[in-house]
This record gives C-alpha cells, structure tokens and sequence, in this order.
C-alpha cells in the first residue's frame, strides 16, 4: 500500500508543478495584460487547487502510514521529512486555497489575476525552495526527487 501511494505522490506533483506554473504565467499575463478573466482561467485555478489538495492528501496518509512522525529529527534527513517538508508543503497548499478562495470573491479581472498571481506566486517559490532543501538534505535525490 506504501508504495502505492508512494508512486502516486511522486507522480501527482508533476501534474500539481505544471498546472502551478501555468496558473502563475497566466494570471500574471493578465494581471500585467489587463486581460479580461475567463471562464479557462477560473477552470485552471480550479484544478491547480484540487490537484494540490490530492497531493496533500496523499501526502499525509503517507506521513501518518509511513511513521514519518515518528523519524528521528536531529539529522538533516529526518528532520526534512519530519518537519519541513510537510509544514512547507501545507503552507503553500493554504497560500493557493486562498488564493483561489480570495479572486472568487473579487469582480475586477485585473484585481482576480493579481491575487492568482500573488498567491499561487507564493505558494510555487515556497514548493521550489521546499524541492531545493530536499536535494541539499537528502543524499541521492535531484531537483524533483528522482533518485540519481
């Protein structure tokens, strides 16, 4: 079962990386285009926030599953998977919740793709610094956790 959800936690956040970065491209492009906003682009955030909320889930039946909690955190790789690697990763999942949440309250397109684009933003840098910390920490992983 473990490795089940292992595989579909690895797998899940290329689907959760890309839909982000085109989610923030988007938004920015019509923040600073003064676009109008779309039914496309309310449809993409949308599925940015339920491909994250997928990805958290999985993640934290694996945490728990997984004993993660129980690692011992006064080394570098116990403590990333302990400690920082989920608090991050929860963190950037309520910056898009938000996010989301906030432009669906706004009427101006321009204010819709200024939040998307600040929050969403936010929430990339954080999972980006998050992948950076695990290939400094965990011997043998690179940029998206793929073993070298």
């Amino acid at each position: 079962m473990y490795q089940i959800l292992k595989s579909a936690h690895s797998g899940w956040r290329y689907i959760v990386f890309v839909l982000l970065v085109i989610a923030v491209i988007k938004a920015l492009s019509g923040w600073f285009g003064n676009k109008s906003y779309t039914e496309g682009d309310r449809k993409l955030n949308v599925f940015t926030l339920i491909s994250a909320h997928i990805q958290l889930l999985i993640g934290l039946v694996m945490y728990f599953v997984g004993d993660w909690y129980k690692v011992d955190s006064s080394n570098a790789v116990g403590r990333y998977w302990k400690m920082e690697h989920i608090s991050m990763m929860i963190i950037a999942i309520i910056l898009i919740t938000v996010g989301n949440s906030k432009s669906k309250k706004l009427t101006e397109a321009v204010a819709k793709h200024r939040t998307i684009s600040v929050f969403f933003g936010l929430a990339l840098i954080l999972i980006i610094v998050t992948i950076l910390l695990m290939v400094k920490d965990v011997p043998g992983r690179s940029f998206f956790g793929m073993t070298k």
